[in-house]
């Protein structure tokens, strides 16, 4: 039997190497798989419940670029991602659209692993008010995003002048319109439409955005009674609201004492013997418009005869001393109703 030549043995063990090298760098080179564990993977949909995703890759190197996002952002969010060497921690939170999302997570060097996440209708009503505490903005940043815009976009119709949207014809119709913008994504396309005065300066509300809650576009409670499962079919709530529902079935009292306002609350007043009785003023609190430092109030008239009626904005100054002395809102005017605040806002301040 002939000898192998020794170039060819060479060859056989370099070639062995490679096949042993070429294996080693392509191990080294794959993605790693995670270990994904939530410590809850169900959590009501009420949008304040967290729950925290634990990721670990399993070949034990350090995670990098990591990124954590939610499939369906209106029913989870993703609040902070921490990574420590090899191991992160996500903290969800539970938007208030119930159902099934997926949370997708991928970095350099992983591969896109998904685990799923499912957030559960909740019809708590801690208060008794009628308003979901879905609907309850929780966090203090919210409370202030929706202060702010709703204020804004209130003060903003009142520089448009007759060139109003359509649906502003009386002061119910101002403060629905205020407030379900102020609900709203606040997008260049939005801001296009909105033909606003001065650009707006105040963050988004993040709990949750209009029409994604379990109402949809049926923002306004229409009748007494705590909120149950039912009233999102029943006709609880709608699109509409006159300014007699807004003061009974979607604010409470804060008091008849002016000097508890806040921006964004609401002063009611009601004149018996009108055909329309009820009549609402929104306190704006300083202008985000105008720089100063007078406090305001603005409001519709409402019709009158053959006027549409229009947007007023008055200084306190001048309402506190308004000629006809039933629209001054003061503790011993009778037809004052009181300083009110919407419930979404009740329960924290």
């Amino acid at each position: 039997m002939r000898a192998v030549p020794r170039w060819v043995a060479v060859l056989a063990v370099v070639a062995t190497g490679a096949v042993v090298c070429a294996f080693t760098v392509r191990r080294t080179r794959a993605p790693a798989t995670l270990v994904l564990r939530l410590s809850q993977a169900a959590v009501p949909a009420d949008g304040f419940t967290s729950t925290e995703l634990k990721i670990t890759p399993t070949n034990g190197h350090p995670l990098r670029d990591l990124q954590v996002t939610v499939e369906y952002p209106h029913r989870a969010v993703v609040e902070s991602v921490t990574v420590d060497g090899d191991t992160a921690t996500a903290s969800l939170r539970a938007g208030v659209l119930p159902g099934a999302t997926k949370v997708r997570i991928a970095g350099r060097g992983l591969a896109t692993q998904e685990i799923a996440l499912t957030t559960a209708f909740d019809a708590s009503d801690t208060i008794g008010d009628g308003t979901p505490d879905f609907l309850r903005l929780h966090d203090p940043a919210d409370r202030s995003a929706f202060r702010r815009w709703f204020t804004f976009l209130a003060e903003a119709q009142y520089y448009r002048g007759r060139a109003l949207p359509a649906e502003i014809d009386d002061c119910a119709a101002l403060l629905r319109f205020a407030y379900r913008e102020a609900l709203r994504p606040h997008d260049a396309a939005w801001a296009q439409g909105m033909a606003l005065p001065v650009p707006a300066s105040a963050s988004d509300v993040q709990q949750y955005q209009y029409p994604y809650t379990p109402l949809a576009a049926a923002l306004f409670r229409v009748r007494g009674g705590s909120f149950q499962a039912n009233d999102l079919s029943d006709g609880a709530f709608a699109q509409f609201a006159d300014v007699g529902t807004l003061w009974r079935h979607n604010a409470h009292l804060v008091g008849r004492n002016l000097a508890r306002a806040r921006p964004g609350d609401l002063l009611f007043f009601r004149q018996d013997g009108q055909t329309m009785p009820f009549h609402a003023m929104i306190f704006l609190g300083r202008s985000q418009i105008e720089r100063g430092n007078e406090q305001y109030v603005v409001y519709h008239t409402g019709p009158s005869g053959r006027s549409a009626g229009e947007i007023r904005r008055l200084s306190m100054a001048q309402l506190l001393n308004y000629p006809d002395p039933r629209w001054r809102p003061l503790a011993d005017n009778p037809g004052f109703l009181g300083v009110y605040r919407w419930n979404i806002l009740r329960g924290a301040d």
